[in-house]
């Protein structure tokens, strides 16, 4: 891996949180994603089953937790599964975790090689009566795939239909909501990884810049801090492209007079940064992009001070939305009949601000959990609201990542430029 080792003391917690939440006479299995073909010979980058990273630190293919709290042998109660290295493999494939180097890294003193899985198993499903197995349950998967983990409920239940199985994944999820610091510092160095990356977008954007080129700009300092790259697809937009929320081809030229929205973030050890900017092609923003870009960054403010500990994320959002709606009103983009006349399924609003404001951030970009559970303590979020008129051909989205804490908010990326003036004066000094 490029990045450092992670402390073992996070997946050694979570391990002993996620156990407490277990009943007697259980196991709970957990497999590694598959590496996944692309065409002829050729794969997919790999990317770790975030659930069992989020247990074991194990960042490789192959590879098998297996939790019995209560087994009558401690030795058994944790064991980790990994695939036997040898000579061969690491000449083609290069360096697999040892047995103790998969042990340093989890933190599990039994590390066993693959081919041991089933009689371990067998041992001990004779003293368990409950069968905890994983799967995918965010509310927007939409995956056709089937998983390594999908297919071992299959088989599980075909071998050993008499137990009693329980979903592991609502456990999972409800732990992985709340951040330890651990894991805050590390969503916090990829928060200071994607500020490099925009400085430094700061000085390259001028007019006649191709969108692929600031996307350039991005990797090289991503991968140069020991990035993966990219925690997700970078939108890298240039006027109109900037009101298609998803737009991903950052294909076309920069021109003067246009703005440039950047929705990026740096992955570092399966953590994400998810950020998003808005800058002027030529370093100066107009009257009228100015004011629009101030209104959606005192909303994105003010909605900051609403993730309090209590507030619903349904609730918030809602909330925001008022927020948006006056704003609106100020830029002359809906007038108090419109609101009065609007579907209350789609306030008028919804025309400018057409996406929510907040969501969960982790291990995976649109992190796992419920939004209706209360926001707590240690618990991070996105804010990022923004306003796309397409008739104008601008678009602007203002993002940073918020941590609630006991005493208000902590913003990751609070030391990564924001305010239009700080932005105009960044950019300009490229010239003097």
């Amino acid at each position: 891996m490029k990045y450092h080792r992670i402390d073992n003391q996070l997946f050694i917690e979570n391990r002993r949180k996620l156990s407490q939440r277990l009943q007697l006479g259980s196991v709970a299995i957990l497999h590694s994603n598959d590496i996944l073909p692309t065409n002829a010979d050729g794969t997919f980058p790999f990317k770790q089953n975030s659930d069992l990273l989020y247990l074991s630190g194990v960042d490789q293919e192959e590879s098998i937790l297996l939790l019995a709290p209560d087994f009558p042998d401690p030795k058994l109660r944790e064991v980790l599964f990994v695939r036997e290295t040898n000579e061969e493999i690491a000449i083609w494939e290069g360096h697999k975790l040892t047995k103790k180097g998969a042990k340093d890294t989890s933190g599990i003193e039994t590390v066993k090689w693959l081919e041991d899985f089933d009689k371990v198993l067998y041992t001990i499903l004779a003293e368990s009566q409950n069968i905890y197995l994983p799967s995918n349950e965010h509310i927007r998967n939409a995956s056709v795939v089937e998983t390594s983990n999908d297919r071992f409920i299959k088989k599980c239940k075909e071998a050993f239909p008499l137990y009693n199985y329980q979903r592991l994944t609502p456990i999972i999820y409800d732990l992985r909501m709340i951040k330890s610091d651990i894991e805050i510092k590390l969503l916090e160095h990829a928060c200071h990884i994607t500020d490099q990356g925009f400085r430094r977008i700061l000085e390259a954007t001028a007019p006649g810049v191709w969108e692929y080129e600031v996307e350039a700009e991005y990797a090289h300092v991503f991968l140069s801090n020991r990035s993966r790259g990219f925690a997700y697809a970078p939108i890298i937009a240039g006027g109109a492209n900037a009101c298609v929320l998803h737009y991903v081809e950052n294909n076309q030229q920069l021109r003067d007079g246009d703005l440039l929205l950047m929705d990026v973030g740096a992955e570092y050890a399966n953590y994400n940064a998810d950020m998003t900017r808005t800058i002027p092609v030529s370093g100066k923003f107009t009257k009228r992009q100015k004011a629009i870009y101030n209104a959606v960054l005192r909303v994105k403010t003010r909605a900051t001070e609403m993730l309090r500990p209590g507030t619903v994320i349904p609730e918030y959002h809602k909330e925001v939305g008022l927020l948006m709606q006056e704003e609106l009103v100020e830029l002359g983009l809906i007038d108090r009949t419109d609101i009065k006349n609007q579907n209350p399924d789609w306030p008028a609003y919804k025309k400018y601000f057409m996406h929510g404001t907040s969501h969960h951030l982790g291990l995976d970009v649109h992190d796992v959990g419920s939004v209706y559970r209360k926001i707590e303590v240690g618990m991070v979020f996105t804010v990022e609201p923004g306003i796309y008129i397409r008739e104008e051909g601008i678009g602007i989205r203002l993002e940073d990542d918020i941590v609630v804490t006991k005493t208000g908010q902590k913003n990751l990326m609070g030391n990564i430029p924001i305010h239009a003036e700080e932005i105009e004066d960044l950019m300009n000094e490229r010239h003097r």
